[in-house]
């Protein structure tokens, strides 16, 4: 019996031959997809890149169109218009900006205050003073024993002008802004000097007489009186000021 073959009285056995594993069902149907995939996104791109170009090129034709057309209009409008001459005009002069001088507004008033209440050389205040050897004047309403209070020196001279040997005009500027400084201060008492005009023309006591009827027209004067004679005797007066002067109650 030749070598190898089975004996006759023996089973015949099935010849097993080895395959190899067939290869995985979804990893071979990936590597199909997958480049399937990668084309159709590089053909959007490749399209939306055409797009754009195609979208910039029409942006681009738009503009030269419009910037041909704005040419000719200039064109058009030069030939129509013919050669011109840009005109001459003079230069600006340029103006100064100088503030107005400030205006002295409350100097002005105070000036016309002034004047208003300038004191007259023509009043007589005989018809006001009550005559006796001093010579003394309370204004109507007030009491006569302020005068009398005034005469003894119950009121303390806080001020006093000397009006002897100034000329008339200067002395009258001199008592009228005496009066009004001396209302702002708050002063109540005052000394007015005037003399007793032995060096007058004459030996008369011209000033004297002034300055009681400059007085009388002051109507922050209240009453007046001959000083006494440690106090200037006839060549003064002593003169009382309304109370509550302040500078609110002043005139100018």
């Amino acid at each position: 019996m030749p070598k190898n073959q089975p004996h006759p009285s023996e089973p015949k056995r099935a010849r097993v031959v080895a395959q190899p594993a067939p290869a995985a069902a979804v990893p071979a149907a990936r590597t199909k997809v997958e480049p399937a995939a990668g084309l159709a996104g590089l053909g959007a791109l490749r399209d939306a890149l055409k797009g754009d170009a195609e979208r910039r090129e029409r942006e681009r034709t738009a503009a030269a169109a419009k910037q041909r057309e704005a040419s000719a209009d200039a064109d058009l409008f030069r030939r129509e218009i013919g050669a011109v001459a840009p005109v001459a005009a003079p230069p600006r002069a340029t103006q100064p900006r100088n503030p107005p001088p400030p205006l002295p507004v409350q100097t002005r008033l105070d000036e016309e205050a002034v004047l208003h209440e300038a004191i007259s050389d023509e009043f007589d205040p005989e018809v006001l003073l009550d005559t006796d050897e001093t010579l003394s004047y309370c204004r109507p309403g007030v009491s006569q024993e302020v005068v009398r209070k005034l005469r003894r020196g119950d009121w303390i001279v806080q001020a006093q002008i000397d009006l002897h040997g100034m000329r008339r005009e200067q002395a009258r500027e001199a008592l009228a802004e005496f009066i009004r400084e001396s209302v702002k201060r708050g002063l109540r008492c005052l000394r007015v000097i005037h003399g007793k005009g032995l060096g007058s023309i004459g030996k008369e006591p011209v000033l004297k007489g002034k300055v009681r009827a400059w007085l009388v027209q002051k109507s922050e004067v209240i009453a007046f009186c001959q000083a006494r004679p440690h106090d200037g005797g006839a060549g003064a007066v002593v003169v009382l000021l309304q109370p509550g002067a302040s500078p609110a109650h002043a005139k100018s």
